[in-house]
């Protein structure tokens, strides 16, 4: 079994114990192989009595979980996903011989009160951000999404390109912004939030007068 956040590992230690008991799962998980993709997993692993034969060491990416496999034996995997899918890594397995079992404990959709963030857009298209943090693909899914159901996508493309700087928790994330044509500037040598806010804070100043230094546009006038 691949346990791939702990968020997702708890979700599914409360679903069980209300049917169940937490002993049982303990001891369900006992029996298997649990690969970690980092450490966010174990401190629930070892409230339920088990325990990770595999740590996935930094940046904590499908590929590291695929070569984590690859030396081993085993070949039935149960992936905890992680609020969406992960199709390359299940393919990379499936290279591997591997029969791949998906375990869907929940799914990252947009709020109920989606006006926060069409503020937001509206305010990254009007070139009101300095900086911007990613820390998860499905919220460069999102904030497209909403720029484009307001008019707004090419305005905030252009934001984000020339005139934000752009920071990116680690390879993951970077590579879903490089897909969708946008810039990194920003990353953190450790793939995790303090480290994203402090090399943000530290170079986000010289990374916006080299990029703001070539273009000379006035912000364009926003429309309600």
């Amino acid at each position: 079994m691949k346990a791939l956040t702990g968020t997702g590992l708890a979700f599914l230690r409360d679903q069980v114990v209300a049917h169940s008991s937490a002993a049982r799962l303990g001891a369900a998980l006992g029996r298997v192989t649990i690969v970690s993709r980092g450490p966010k997993p174990l401190p629930i692993l070892r409230e339920l009595g088990a325990r990770a034969q595999i740590v996935v060491p930094e940046p904590n990416t499908w590929k590291e979980i695929v070569e984590a496999v690859a030396a081993r034996t085993e070949r039935r995997i149960a992936v905890q996903e992680y609020g969406r899918p992960n199709l390359e890594m299940n393919a990379a397995l499936a290279k591997l011989d591997a029969s791949v079992t998906p375990i869907v404990l929940y799914r990252w959709e947009l709020p109920a009160d989606v006006e926060p963030l069409r503020i937001a857009v509206r305010q990254l298209a009007g070139r009101q951000f300095d900086v911007i943090l990613f820390t998860s693909s499905i919220q460069l899914d999102h904030l497209m999404m909403i720029a484009n159901s307001l008019g707004l996508e090419p305005q905030v493309t252009t934001a984000l390109r020339k005139y934000t700087a752009v920071a990116s928790v680690g390879p993951v994330m970077t590579a879903s912004l490089e897909a969708a044509g946008l810039p990194v500037e920003l990353i953190p040598i450790h793939p995790k939030m303090g480290a994203l806010v402090k090399v943000a804070s530290e170079m986000a100043a010289a990374v916006l007068a080299q990029k703001r230094a070539t273009v000379d546009t006035p912000a364009p006038t926003e429309s309600v």
